[in-house]
């Protein structure tokens, strides 16, 4: 089998899996049938005694409703050593998410340990990852263009948001490593649930058994707030007992 080719974006020794472990058959489909689950999700991974949960007051959510699903693909960058305006003037980019869209398969999620206070992701980085039939990015740093990034449907999670263009600043050192986002590591086909309310990363050797506890727990909130539609007593509702 040929290997896939690449942009040169990042050196091929610094590409630790070429593509993104995939999840079992309807690993995926399960988890998005219960909608804005982050909450359950966490409840759950709670259970387990599994770490992995990142609210939305730092994860902030560039599309408001906006549910995402997927296998996640990692990205790690860190600040250059040069000073920008050197590389900005020698138009030096060390910059390789493109390398990430470039590998990605459809309904991966990229997400970027990246550099404060720059953008590890523009519009047309997003465009090309939308193309590319990603599910999205989560992003620990900046990013930009959001504007350009909802006109296409590409929904991101990222903790700052700037104008200021990482092209010059900062470096991609890995694709398809572990990373570290908010203090929690994420390994390559982590499953990445993410909504309104937050994201949760699921390591993906314990990805079945957290669905099938998140779709027995969404089943009993199901027919709780049906209960609640229906005017039962509050001393009345399922789980009141």
């Amino acid at each position: 089998m040929t290997e896939k080719k690449l942009t040169g974006k990042i050196a091929r020794e610094r590409i630790r899996l070429m593509e993104t472990p995939r999840p079992p058959d309807g690993l995926i489909e399960g988890f998005k049938a219960l909608g804005d689950a982050s909450g359950i999700v966490s409840d759950v991974m709670d259970s387990l005694g599994l770490t992995g949960v990142i609210g939305a007051s730092f994860l902030k959510p560039t599309i408001q409703g906006a549910c995402l699903v997927g296998p996640a693909l990692t990205v790690r960058n860190i600040i250059q050593r040069e000073h920008p305006y050197e590389t900005s003037k020698a138009n030096v980019n060390k910059m390789a998410e493109f390398e990430a869209h470039n590998l990605a398969l459809p309904g991966d999620v990229v997400v970027i340990q990246g550099v404060s206070g720059v953008s590890n992701m523009g519009g047309i980085s997003a465009q090309t990852g939308k193309r590319q039939g990603e599910a999205g990015a989560i992003v620990s740093g900046g990013i930009r263009d959001v504007a350009h990034s909802r006109s296409v449907d590409y929904p991101l999670w990222a903790s700052e948001i700037t104008p200021v263009t990482g092209k010059s600043r900062l470096e991609t050192v890995e694709i398809n490593g572990d990373v570290e986002i908010g203090g929690i590591r994420v390994s390559p086909g982590d499953i990445v649930v993410a909504d309104d309310t937050g994201v949760c990363f699921i390591p993906r050797d314990r990805a079945e058994e957290v669905l099938r506890l998140c779709t027995k727990k969404h089943g009993f909130e199901t027919i709780k707030c049906a209960a609640i539609d229906a005017g039962a007593a509050v001393p009345d509702l399922p789980g009141n007992a």
